[in-house]
This record gives C-alpha cells, structure tokens and sequence, in this order.
C-alpha cells in the first residue's frame, strides 16, 4: 500500500502536459525545422473539448483572456428553435442526434455540436400552428379533435384566420414528421463556448438532403 501511495505521488509531482495551440513545433513549408527559441505561452493554450451530451442542464462558466467569461455546457435538453418560413420561435426538448457530417462517432455518444441534426419536440410548434390557422396536423382526426373544432370564435378572430389561410403552405415533409412528434433541426450555437443549444427547423431542399444522407447511412 505505502509503494502504491509513493507511485501515485511521483506520478502528481510529474509535469502535465498541457493543450497547446502553437505553430511552434510544425516545421515550415520547405520541410525545415523552426528554431525553439521559447517555451509554451498562455496566450498558446488549449482546453479540454465539451463534448455536450444531452441531460439535465449542467453549465460552468471559464474564464478566459482578457478577463471574459465562456460558458461551457456540459448537459442540455432544451433550446430555441426557429421555424423559419413560419417566424416561429419556441423553447422545445432536444431528444435525440441523428446526424454528424464530420464524424459518426459524435451521433453515437449523442453529443452537441454546432451543426449537428437532432431531433426535437414538434409539440409547441403544433400548438401554435393549430392556434394560428386553426387547423389540425400531423395526427388522425379522432371525434374529440372534431369536437375541438366545433368551438366557436368571434367573428374577428374567425376573420383573422380566414385571412391567413390564403397564404397557407405546409411542407409535405414537415407535415408528416408532425405525425411522429418529432422534427429535424439543425444546431447553430456553440454549446461549447455559449452553453446554450439554439438551432432552427429544417426544411426545403436542406431537409430533403439530409434525410437522403440519413436514409443512404442505414442502408
């Protein structure tokens, strides 16, 4: 037990070696050596990546150069999400990654980076849609939805979304993710160096190209 101890201690007592972000020790472009004319510097350092996964929300903040304040994530299970075409923005769940185009290894472990695809709650966006153009989607009509419907409005606010109904186009593909309660969304933010996951809903051409790339991965 007492060699156990002494090892543990020599092994503390050895220098660590830190993250560096210097061009220091890359030999130049013809293939030459550079010169070690100074050790690492603060101003070089590097940090440990987040690597947020999905969990009840755990933040720390760091603190930088110049005094500034990083927030890195840790966990996350819920951010804003812009519906774009709609100008809809809403708290939702983060429940799942599905897609990573620079490394399958972060969709498996279910990590948050910025522009990963994941999967997040379609209730709030439901709610409001049906609220706004007073139109059921994306579930069968049972008799209590056709009882919800026959609800009366007043006159403005059935003028109102008479009004809006003019303008009124739902994406085929968003539709029918509204039938699994769940839609693509793409992450913006850095939870990494924000600590928020912000992103917005996917749609059109980009949400037809990564459901194919998705469709092509399980094949």
């Amino acid at each position: 037990a007492v060699a156990v101890d002494a090892r543990a201690a020599a092994a503390l007592s050895r220098p660590v070696m830190g993250i560096s972000r210097d061009s220091q020790h890359k030999r130049r472009l013809t293939g030459g050596k550079k010169p070690h004319h100074h050790k690492k510097r603060k101003h070089e350092m590097g940090r440990q990546m987040a690597m947020t996964k999905i969990g009840a929300k755990r933040v720390h903040p760091v603190r930088c150069r110049g005094g500034n304040i990083k927030f890195r994530a840790l966990r996350l299970d819920t951010g804003n999400f812009s519906w774009g075409s709609e100008v809809c923005t809403r708290k939702t769940r983060i429940l799942d990654v599905v897609y990573n185009a620079s490394n399958n290894e972060l969709v498996r472990t279910k990590t948050l980076v910025k522009n990963a695809i994941v999967q997040i709650d379609a209730t709030p966006y439901r709610q409001w849609y049906e609220a706004h153009y007073g139109v059921v989607v994306g579930k069968k009509r049972r008799a209590d939805d056709k009882e919800e419907e026959k609800k009366k409005l007043s006159t403005r606010s059935q003028a109102k979304i008479t009004a809006r109904q003019e303008g009124r186009q739902l994406d085929p593909n968003i539709n029918s993710q509204f039938d699994t309660g769940r839609l693509l969304a793409c992450i913006s933010s850095r939870p990494g160096q924000c600590g928020r996951c912000d992103g917005y809903v996917l749609e059109g051409k980009e949400l037809e190209f990564y459901v194919k790339r998705m469709a092509k991965k399980k094949k």
